[in-house]
């Protein structure tokens, strides 16, 4: 139901053909990521290719994820960026801090950026969540990975952005 709604959302904030435009300015691309160093063109070249090629680069992961702010669908990169970031946590206090704040913001029903994983995934990530482990959302991280790879990446490498990042 969130996903129809955002996906309403996003149809209804889309460009006007109208004289609107002159006073209100919409960017036609999104923003370009700061800080991080631009790629070689033949590194840019192999985010075509490699979802995980794309996300090992700094500038890349901002680019990437600018893109899908602009398309709405920014949860699934943000949820493996905090699937990636929980991973390397050594303390286990720290680890269930961020195992709960993980839990509540993407995979429980009705969670504010609730990512889209089948129901076994779900059940097999809470049966994880009981004592929190480094892997706890290996299998969830995973399936949002694939869907990226197969449903967001080839949208990213048709988009206006990449396509000016290779020119």
């Amino acid at each position: 139901r969130a996903k129809e709604i955002k996906t309403k959302l996003g149809t209804l904030l889309q460009k006007p053909d109208s004289a609107i435009d002159f006073i209100i300015p919409y960017p036609e691309k999104p923003e370009k990521p700061p800080k991080a160093q631009k790629p070689s063109l033949e590194e840019a070249l192999q985010w075509r290719d490699s979802l995980e090629k794309l996300l090992q680069n700094p500038y890349g992961l901002s680019s990437f994820h600018s893109f899908l702010r602009s398309e709405f669908s920014e949860e699934n990169i943000e949820f493996w960026v905090a699937c990636e970031d929980y991973r390397k946590t050594k303390s286990p206090v720290k680890m269930a801090e961020k195992a709960k704040k993980i839990y509540e913001e993407f995979i429980q029903t009705e969670a504010p950026k609730e990512v889209n994983i089948d129901h076994f995934t779900k059940a097999v990530t809470m049966k994880n969540l009981v004592e929190p482990s480094p892997s706890s959302f290996d299998m969830a991280q995973k399936r949002i990975f694939a869907l990226m790879e197969k449903d967001s990446l080839p949208r990213f490498v048709r988009s206006e952005f990449y396509q000016e990042l290779i020119k």
